[in-house]
């Protein structure tokens, strides 16, 4: 029996807005319904991807339009909770919401009710869902008989053009470690089944933006840093951030390691950014090395071009939308709760805090 269509309505509709729905409309039992965007070009590219739309003039006419089941917001981040609040208290559906959770502090005090609210509150930590990283996560216990150590790092372009530039500056952006690798303190915590106890970093802006202008200032958001965090369960982690190595062969490359052995992943970026001089894009790769002799296996973890084509997410955003779409069909819970993003977030800004004081922030 063919399954009903789901309907997304869309909160923003900027570039990670029309990677979702250029994803949704892959699912082939989901489509989108209606959007509200302000930027009337943006408006325009959304519509184009997704003709079948009804264009709302505000979030409340949204939520009143028939055929929407659920909610995406992928808005400038600092609009997150104040929407999250608006679809609570207008019309609770299931909602999907962008990274990062939130960018100011005080909102996380929020966070409890706005969940209570909603039947399926799911934060988009998409990179859960790359390939070759849910490939790490899957083995990583058995091939290194419990991780001690893990290293996440991105190597990786600037920070591309949004609507307004919005994100050239930390007040609206809660900062780099904030916006860009709250992605990666996540995957700390999943990975390592930990919270954590205490962050240290190095950071700092030394390439990018610098010569840009806003409204006659200048850019603050950091382009480069180290994250140290140690885990309750005694594990150490690592984050290297570089944002003007676009370059890199791998553009993520996580590595664990134990007492049995070590396991990474080597993640290629976005193909749309690969030299087309250099040939195709490389594959992504699984490699573990156990530490008796018998020499390290690599395993090459191809993603449909089809989902590469989508986004550049290494197939990601199509695979989350699978998984919240069947979550929200059958009332079952986030696989990536509030509190979850709420993590992801403190990390950050701890470690906002510990490069710009010059101190470990401990929880």
């Amino acid at each position: 029996m063919t399954r009903p269509s789901t309907g997304y309505g869309i909160i923003g509709c900027g570039m990670m807005g029309q990677e979702h729905i250029r994803n949704i409309r892959l699912l082939g039992d989901a489509h989108v319904a209606a959007i509200f965007e302000p930027d009337e070009e943006m408006t325009a590219q959304a519509l184009q991807l997704a003709p079948g739309a009804r264009p709302a003039a505000s979030i409340a006419a949204l939520l009143a339009t028939p055929g929407v089941d659920c909610v995406l917001i992928a808005s400038p981040n600092f609009r997150h909770v104040e929407q999250l609040q608006q679809v609570a208290a207008a019309r609770p559906l299931p909602v999907l919401v962008e990274k990062p959770l939130f960018t100011d502090p005080a909102d996380a005090d929020k966070l409890a009710g706005i969940g209570a609210a909603l039947p399926l509150a799911w934060v988009a930590m998409e990179y859960r869902y790359m390939p070759p990283i849910a490939a790490l996560i899957a083995d990583a216990e058995a091939a290194t008989g419990g991780i001690r150590m893990l290293t996440i790092r991105e190597h990786r372009f600037p920070f591309l053009a949004k609507v307004g530039d919005w994100n050239r500056f930390n007040r609206n952006t809660g900062g780099t470690f904030v916006e860009k690798c709250c992605h990666f303190f996540d995957l700390m915590r999943l990975i390592l089944k930990s919270d954590p106890v205490q962050v240290m970093a190095s950071a700092g802006q030394a390439v990018n933006h610098l010569d840009e202008r806003y409204d006659g200032e200048t850019p603050d958001i950091w382009d480069h840093g180290y994250v140290l965090v140690d885990f309750a369960s005694g594990a150490r982690a690592m984050l290297e951030l570089c944002m003007f190595a676009e370059g890199s062969r791998f553009q993520e490359e996580i590595s664990a390691v134990g007492p049995k052995g070590k396991i990474e992943c080597l993640v290629p970026g976005p193909g749309r950014f690969w030299p087309a001089h250099l040939g195709a894009p490389p594959t992504a790769q699984v490699i573990v090395s156990p530490r008796q002799p018998a020499g390290p296996r690599t395993l090459d973890i191809p993603v449909d071009p089809a989902l590469l084509a989508a986004g550049d997410h290494n197939g990601s955003t199509y695979y989350q939308h699978r998984r919240f779409v069947d979550a929200a069909r059958a009332g079952t819970p986030a696989e990536v709760s509030l509190d979850d993003g709420r993590w992801a977030v403190a990390i950050g800004h701890a470690a906002q805090t510990s490069a710009r004081e010059g101190r470990p922030v401990r929880f």
